[in-house]
């Protein structure tokens, strides 16, 4: 039996590390990577590792010879900074992607994408893929990724087949943003509940995203369901402040009571975001900005129903579990 060739973007990354150590287990695949740095971790893997830049095409292309299919995981991600660096990585480094894999006839690709392509400023609550893009983003990030994705749902046909997935809130061992960045803000006494704390969310374990991620990469071909088609992915929803408290909790740390209500951190995020542009500083994390003051403090779950019956997608690793294995 032949084996299958399959590359991963951002392989060294939270996400794609976790696809490339469940991949390399399978006796059927023989993995490759592509990213500006080595990762020792994905030498021990038995990774074969080619270097570039994704924004550099003939790079794409010379990494993608000899390839069958590829997961594409990379991408600058951030709620704050220069929307030409969000958009030089997460469109044209996917529309370097997507040229490259056409004309060496590679018919496969999974695309990460994010729930926030579909989020604007309104409670998101149990909706499905049918939820129109909206027409204005608060984040680069959100904007430039939404580009990508219709670029490469675009793209599935006859000869190149796609799909695109959407995790929300990953969380586990091995992240460097999201708990920790957390943690931190707690630590530091700047951690408070945005709204009344009621708001619902979906997060996803790592693992249970990278299942995802190999179960479409399996599954995917121009006559299969998903071919051409966006999928959230998430399991929840989940109070966000309680599952917030849940982490602190396990890290020792006392819960957060303080509240502010949504309208106050958000004005907050225009006037940090007002002062940042108006010194062309884009290089920080910012305490706070639009964007965050939303997702913090409105709900935003959705319905799995097309993900586990197109996909047969059952997530492995329940919320409670993937706390525990966070310390």
């Amino acid at each position: 039996m032949k084996t299958t060739k399959v590359l991963i973007t951002g392989a060294g990354g939270f996400l794609g590390s976790y696809i490339a150590k469940k991949l390399a287990v399978e006796s059927d695949y023989e993995l490759f990577s592509f990213s500006r740095s080595h990762y020792a971790k994905l030498e021990e893997l038995g990774v074969q590792q080619r270097h570039g830049d994704l924004k550099n095409f003939q790079d794409v292309k010379k990494a993608l010879e000899g390839i069958d299919a590829v997961i594409h995981t990379a991408s600058q991600v951030g709620m704050w900074g220069r929307y030409e660096d969000f958009y030089a990585t997460n469109v044209t480094g996917t529309e370097n992607i997507l040229r490259a894999m056409k004309e060496l006839g590679i018919k496969k690709l999974v695309y990460t994408s994010t729930p926030s392509v579909a989020f604007g400023s309104e409670d998101l609550c149990g909706v499905d893929e049918k939820t129109p893009y909206p027409e204005k983003y608060l984040t680069a990030y959100a904007a430039t990724k939404s580009i990508a994705e219709k670029s490469v749902l675009a793209a599935n046909g006859p000869l190149l087949s796609t799909v695109s997935l959407r995790p929300h809130l990953i969380f586990g061992p091995g992240d460097l943003n999201l708990v920790p960045r957390v943690i931190e803000a707690r630590q530091k006494g700047r951690l408070k509940i945005i709204g009344d704390g009621n708001n619902l969310v979906d997060v996803t374990y790592v693992e249970n995203a990278a299942d995802a991620h190999i179960l479409a990469l399996k599954k995917l071909s121009p006559e299969s369901a998903i071919a051409g088609k966006a999928y959230f992915l998430g399991q929840g929803p989940v109070k966000l402040w309680d599952f917030t408290n849940e982490i602190l909790l396990h890290a020792g740390l006392p819960p957060v009571t303080k509240k502010i209500s949504v309208r106050a951190a958000y004005t907050v995020g225009f006037f940090i975001e007002s002062v940042l542009k108006l010194f062309g500083i884009y290089n920080i994390h910012p305490p706070m900005t639009r964007f965050v003051a939303l997702q913090l403090g409105k709900s935003h779950y959705f319905s799995h129903h097309n993900l586990e019956q197109d996909l047969g997608f059952k997530p492995a690793v329940s919320i409670e579990d993937g706390i525990k294995r966070l310390f």
